[in-house]
Formats: structure tokens, sequence, C-alpha cells
């Protein structure tokens, strides 16, 4: 049997993967094989065993592979030594798929990465590097002492999540500095490259000249290869991350005025790009600063003394991470951000029980209950019973109770140290609510308001979930209600030390020991006012869900008269690319004009059952009053069904800003969700089922606007009917101005195709 010939071709520094693809006429896979082997890093002087398929190259093809082979070996080790020592070296790492290449340069001792997506550049040369109080900057005169590279590729199960198996398959170049100046620091920088986008971060290793430090900027930087649109909130204002969404060119944020992560961005060649960071511990978070041309440079959020970050080595940074997609609803699906961060480090997980809950809240937030002692004094004993007897009623497992412990009354913003998380108000027996609960088989979420006063908190924090797992509460609700910066740092004394940032260093810091201290405890946690999810439920499955933007408790009180029809349909873009979002969806009574007349739900029942299934929180509140779920019996049916656990997430179209249809299969059962909402404008879409088995019939339970149904004028009419539909059936989605459209798709029992109208 004849050997087919063997090309050996020498990386040049102008090659890319696509052009070395091109020049022979094969395939990128097939360039990436050297002696038989995939290899993920492609560098300058590189010697790549290429079987010459199709084009006859004399330059560079042996007539067998043993030929080859040695020819290969024998130059490859020479061509290997040579590039680890090089001062001005390119170093290449690829995706699994080969469309994103990502290169690390080093030039005239500055460090150095782009990155490029099916040949198109994303991100232009950015700089890498650190200024540090009182030491020389870490940002020059490197030369490369070695460098690594990995591929991995692995499945791991969520215990709980969107979908319950997530692929991690990536290829890593870690690449090794040292100063040559006389102090020789180093620095390794550690590239991860996916099929959906990329992950970097620093590693300070141990050493004589770097200990301890103190970080006053990192000099990462993110070079657009042009003015791209984006999706942005500010950063360092007084509301932490509760703003509205701008949508501006990157040259029209205001100049220093910088912004949150995920930040969202379109480019000129309709591709997708969402700069974010992973796996945030004893760090500052990241913000972005827009430069001139088109550059961002991370902006991390300071302590009061202008410190950035405080450590000592061994130390890694958080993750700097860019989720490329050619659809938006792919950054949706992209799990870039969970595969990041750490396994699970708790072990068995079965006390994290994804669920419904409902609550005393809403009353609060519409101004017919206060969270404060008195007449209107919402958590009270009879009233908790009212709501466990509904929760049990209709199978919801949780009921919240928020204003129950002594602290809420007078202006309890300013007084977050009169908190007291164990002494219940009088008129809230909590033995007596708890014991209830449980014999209604419902539990009872804890709720630990601290208006951000953080030592009070701690003080209390161990004997207060001591005492909510003696009760049987296996989930607490904490709150950071303050404006930025104006969370106290005191000493052991009580004096005053600083004011701080909710996202700098120390609450980074104090959000983890909460996380940590609860899971000892068994007990989940829903954060509002919150530090941004960066994927950590990886890591601590307890930590489930989160606020971190407006929810809808602003459509109760905001004076911009709350969250208008475009806002959900930006967030699935966008915050929610981050992790879990704990909107409180399910309003049905969308006036409540007795207590509050200048605001309401802007938007239409369907799109407040939509929200369920396009919101992802693995703890989902029926947020409404119990009188008005039993007002609108028929809509609150799907809230009833609809899932919190999910097997499997398609997103089955989306434009950002206008539209978003997406499909959930429980975790649970054959069932799938879809919901489907729309901004101001009215729109028709099409949902092909094709996720469906092939061959079953299903019945379409579908809860859509009604004909007249308008967000403004006339948000209530709704349609609800069963239809049979299977995996060739394309829904048309009519949403109203302001609407949406929930699905509940569940097989058909022969009973049910006979008496079950076809879908037409």
């Amino acid at each position: 049997m004849e050997s087919t010939p063997i090309i050996i071709y020498r990386v040049k520094p102008e090659d890319t993967l696509y052009s070395i693809a091109r020049k022979f006429n094969t395939t990128i896979n097939t360039v990436l094989m050297i002696n038989g082997l995939f290899c993920p890093v492609l560098f300058v002087g590189q010697l790549l065993k290429i079987p010459a398929y199709f084009l006859n190259y004399k330059d560079y093809i042996y007539p067998s592979n043993l030929e080859a082979e040695n020819e290969w070996s024998k130059l490859y080790s020479t061509e290997q030594k040579s590039n680890t020592v090089d001062n001005d070296s390119n170093f290449y790492v690829f995706s699994p798929d080969g469309r994103i290449q990502v290169t690390f340069t080093l030039k005239k001792g500055v460090a150095y990465y782009d990155a490029i997506y099916c040949n198109k550049s994303i991100i232009k040369p950015s700089k890498l590097g650190f200024t540090f109080n009182n030491a020389e900057p870490l940002n020059q005169n490197f030369i490369i002492t070695d460098h690594k590279y990995n591929s991995f590729d692995e499945n791991w199960i969520q215990p709980w999540g969107e979908v319950k198996e997530i692929r991690n398959n990536y290829n890593e170049l870690q690449v090794d500095l040292q100063e040559t100046t006389e102090t020789r620091r180093r620095m390794t920088l550690i590239f991860r490259v996916y099929n959906y986008g990329l992950g970097f971060r620093y590693a300070l290793p141990e050493q004589e000249n770097l200990f301890c430090f103190e970080i006053m900027d990192e000099e990462t930087e993110f070079v657009l290869a042009d003015d791209y649109q984006a999706w942005w909130i500010p950063a360092f204002q007084k509301n932490r991350y509760e703003y509205l969404y701008n949508n501006t060119p990157i040259s029209c944020i205001t100049t220093f005025f910088a912004v949150h992560t995920p930040l969202t961005m379109k480019t000129p060649d309709g591709l997708y790009i969402s700069i974010h960071e992973a796996d945030l511990k004893d760090y500052a978070s990241m913000t972005l600063m827009p430069l001139p041309n088109n550059r961002l440079t991370a902006d991390l959020v300071p302590w009061s003394t202008g410190v950035k970050v405080i450590g000592s080595t061994p130390f890694k940074t958080p993750w700097r991470t860019i989720q490329i997609a050619e659809k938006p609803g792919d950054l949706i699906t992209s799990y870039l951000i969970l595969n990041l961060n750490e396994p699970n480090k708790l072990g068995g997980v079965s006390w994290v029980k994804p669920g419904k809950y409902v609550g005393i809240w809403w009353e609060m937030h519409i101004g017919k209950y206060t969270w404060s002692s008195g007449p209107k004094h919402g958590a009270t004993t009879e009233n908790a019973k009212r709501y466990i007897d509904f929760a049990a009623k209709y199978g919801f497992p949780m009921v919240l109770v928020e204003g129950w412990n002594k602290g809420w009354d007078n202006d309890w913003t300013k007084h977050g140290e009169k908190f007291d998380f164990i002494t219940p108000y009088d008129d809230y027996d909590i033995v007596e609510v708890t014991s209830y609960a449980a014999k209604k088989g419902v539990k009872i979420i804890g709720h630990m308001e601290t208006a951000a006063a953080i030592q009070n908190f701690e003080r209390q924090m161990e004997k207060a979930f001591a005492l909510y797992k003696k009760l049987g509460i296996d989930v607490v609700k904490t709150g950071y209600v303050g404006w930025d910066p104006q969370v106290k740092r005191l000493d052991d004394q009580g004096n005053l030390l600083g004011m701080e940032w909710h996202h700098g260093q120390y609450m980074v810091n104090h959000y983890r020991k909460v996380v940590e201290t609860a899971a000892r405890y068994h007990i989940s946690l829903d954060v509002h006012e919150p530090i941004k999810d960066t994927g950590e439920r990886r890591t601590y499955p307890n930590m489930m869900t989160r606020e971190g933007a407006r929810g809808q408790e602003y459509d109760a009180w905001s004076p911009d008269g709350g969250n208008p029809p475009d806002y959900t349909t930006i967030i699935p873009f966008t915050r929610m690319l981050a992790g879990p979002f704990d909107y409180t969806p399910g309003i049905l009574e969308l006036f409540y004009k007795e207590y509050n007349p200048n605001n309401r739900v802007n938007g239409t029942i369907a799109k407040q059952l939509a929200l369920y299934v396009v919101i992802y929180s693995p703890l989902q509140m029926a947020a409404d009053l119990p009188e008005n779920y039993e007002k609108h019996r028929d809509a609150f049916q799907f809230i009833i069904d609809v899932s919190t656990d999910w097997q499997d997430t398609k997103v089955l179209n989306g434009d950002i800003g206008k539209y978003v249809t997406i499909a959930r299969k429980d975790r649970n059962s054959e069932d799938w969700y879809l919901g489907s909402i729309t901004n101001e404008n009215g729109r028709t879409l099409e949902a092909p089922l094709t996720f469906l088995e092939p061959y079953k019939k299903y019945v379409a339970e579908i809860y859509a606007d009604g004909p007249n149904a308008d967000w403004k004028i006339n948000p209530y009419p709704i349609d609800i009917y069963k239809t049979i539909v299977d995996r060739n059936t394309i829904l048309k989605l009519r949403l109203a101005p302001g609407g949406g459209q929930a699905i509940r798709i569940r097989k058909a029992t022969e009973e049910g195709v006979n008496l079950v109208p076809l879908y037409q």
C-alpha cells in the first residue's frame, strides 16, 4: 500500500491557520496534525507535517511518511528550542474547531494578545501587565522562559441549571515571562480558547522579589477592531448595577466613563461579542474604561485608599473572558463563564433544591404593607400562615417572609447596624410559622437585609444560620441596600477606616465568606444588591441566584415609570450572560392604583408568563398577591406548571432589544416550555419545534396575547388554548406590542390526540 506524500511546512510570522489551510487546499484540522497528534498551538518556526492529499508542492513534499518522519524529527526539536528563548515571539492557540485564533506576542519586551474569528480581527493587539504601589510596574522588559500547551475535553453535570450536561473543551497556552531587570520578577499568562470564546488570566508565582503587593492598575486592554455597537450600563454610580441599558457605539460612551460587564457588543460584520470575567475571588471587580481608538481597558473597583487589589504570591487573577457568537442567542447558550470556574467544592449537594416560591414582598413595594412594625406590618404570623396555605394549595414549596426581624423601623437604609437577624417582631412568631409551614409541606425562605452594614451582619451570621437551620430554613435571601461608595469598613473597635464600594475587593471577599458560611449550614442563597455573577455557582452550588440589575420591583415604585417594554429583551443578552437573575416575575394584576397610581407593569399578562422561561433562575418567585392569582386563575396555571430546573435550553430567535424566544426542557419530565417576548413593537415570530422527539405527538398549552392586546392601552387580554404539535410544526407566535407568549409542550396521550385540534 502506497504511503501518502507528506508536506513539512515551517510556520511564518504572517501565517494564520486559515492561510495555511488555503495554501495547501486542505482542512483546518489537518493543518493542526503534528506527528499524528492534535496540537493546539501554532508558533513561528514550528514545523507542520501535513498529508499532501491535493497539491504537489515540490518544496515541501516528502515521498513517504518515513522520510518525512526523519526530517521532521531532526528539525522540530531545534525549532522548539529556539522559540523558547526568542525575545520577540508569537505563539498561537486555536479553538478546538479552529475558528478562533488567539495570538500571544512579546514585542520589545512588552506582552500583547489579539484574537481572530474566522480570519476576521476581533481584538487587535492589546497590552497586558500591572502597575503597583511602591514598586516598579510589571509590564515591560520581559523575556519568555517557557511555554506549554494543553488540550482538555470533559463533560460535567450541573446539579441544577439551564442545561444538565456541559462540555468543557478547550485548548490552552501558558507562557512564562521574566523581567530582564535586576528584580527578575516572574509572571505567567494562561489562555484557554473554546469554540465560543476565550478566557485568559495572570498568575504570579511565589518569588523573592514579589511577595506582598498592592495593585494600582491592571493594564489589560481590549483593543476592538472597529467601533462596535454596545449595550452598556455605567459603573461607579451610587445605584450599583441598577440602571437601564444604553445602546450606542463604543465611541459614543463618554470618555473616562467606565461601564460594567458583561459588556455586549455587535461588530459591523454582524458578530456578537461579550466581555466579562470568571472566577472572581479575592480581587476587585473589573469594569471597562472606554478610551480613544476603540480601546477598552480594565478599570478595577478600588479600595477607599485608591489601591485596587491587595495580595501576596502565589496569586491568580480572575479570568478575563470574551464570548464570540454569530447569532445573539448563541451568547445565551455559551457556558464559557461556568467552565472557567473550579468544579464543585461542596461534595453532595442534594440539599440544594431549585423551585418556585411566593411571599410577603410585592405588597410592601406597592405600599399595601410595610417592612417596619405598626398597623400595616406585612410579616405577621397571620399573614405568613395565609401565604403558607396558598403555597400548599398550589404546590409551591417555599414562602419568603420579608420584614420579620427587628431593625426595620425608621430609615433602615441608614441604620443597618440596628438589624437583628435572630429576634422577630412581636407579631411574628418564627417558631410557630416554621412549624406550621412544615406541617403543610412548605419551607420558609429566610430574609437578612443588611443595609450594607457588613460588620453587624458578620457578627451575627453564624448564630443566625444555625437558628435558621434548626427551624428548617434551607434558603436565605440576603440584601445590601445602600448607595455607593457608602459601605462602612470598620476596625475591631468600631472606628471607621473607609467607605467602600459594593464591588471592590473588600466586598468581593465578604460575599464569598457568606457563601462559604451558608454552605456549612446547608443553606442556599438568593443575594440582592450582590457582586455580579462570574460563575461561582459551579464551585458553590448553594449560590443559586441573585439580583444585580433592575428587577420587577422597579415597576412598583420607580419615578421613571419602571422597566420599559424593551428592558427584558436586552437583559438575556447582557446581565444574564453572567448567570441567574432573580427578576421576580409573575405580576398578573398590572395596575395598583389604590396604592401607587403612578406606576404599573409595562407589559401584558402573557409576557409576564413568558418571563419564567426567558429569564432563568433556579429560584423563581410568583411575585403577585394570592388574591390576584385567584382573580387570574386561568393564567396562573402556567406559573403553577412551569419548571425551574432544566435539561436543555434552545434559543430559537433573538434580536437584542427587540425580541427573544427561548425553549427549555424540564429536567424532571418530558415537558418543554417556550417563552417569547417583544419590545414595544408587536410582531409575529416563527418557532420551529425541531427539538421535539420524532414520531411523537405533543399537546401545546398556549398562553398568547389576545387579538387586541397592547401593553399600553389593553394589557389584560389573553388567549389560552390547546393544540396538537410535533417536531415538524412551525408555530406562528403573534406578540402584541409589549407582549409575549408562553407555551407548555407535553407528550400527548391517545385520548388527547383525539380531543385536541391539530395546529394550523
